[in-house]
């Protein structure tokens, strides 16, 4: 993930009190960002792959505080779903 992605990540963990929704596109990627309170995910689809931030196939779960955190990614998807305890 580059920087301005990780960057792009924190600034919507602010606004986890709001629901919000965004798509937007990243040169070659679609971007889709959903946040309510306590919640946000992330989803960046990349055709063929191109474009893509990420390399290989993977999943990862993982705590961060009070938050569940899991990443999944493919050749041409990423998702990122984080669910935090009140």
């Amino acid at each position: 993930m580059a920087a301005h992605d990780d960057h792009h990540h924190h600034e919507w963990r602010r606004w986890w009190g709001d629901e919000r929704k965004e798509e937007f596109r990243d040169g070659p990627c679609e971007v889709k960002i959903e946040s309510k309170r306590g919640e946000y995910k992330r989803e960046v689809k990349c055709k063929d792959g191109i474009g893509a931030r990420w390399r290989g196939e993977w999943t990862e779960e993982f705590r961060d505080g009070r938050c569940r955190v899991k990443q999944e990614a493919k050749r041409d998807e990423f998702k990122e779903e984080v669910k935090c305890d009140d």
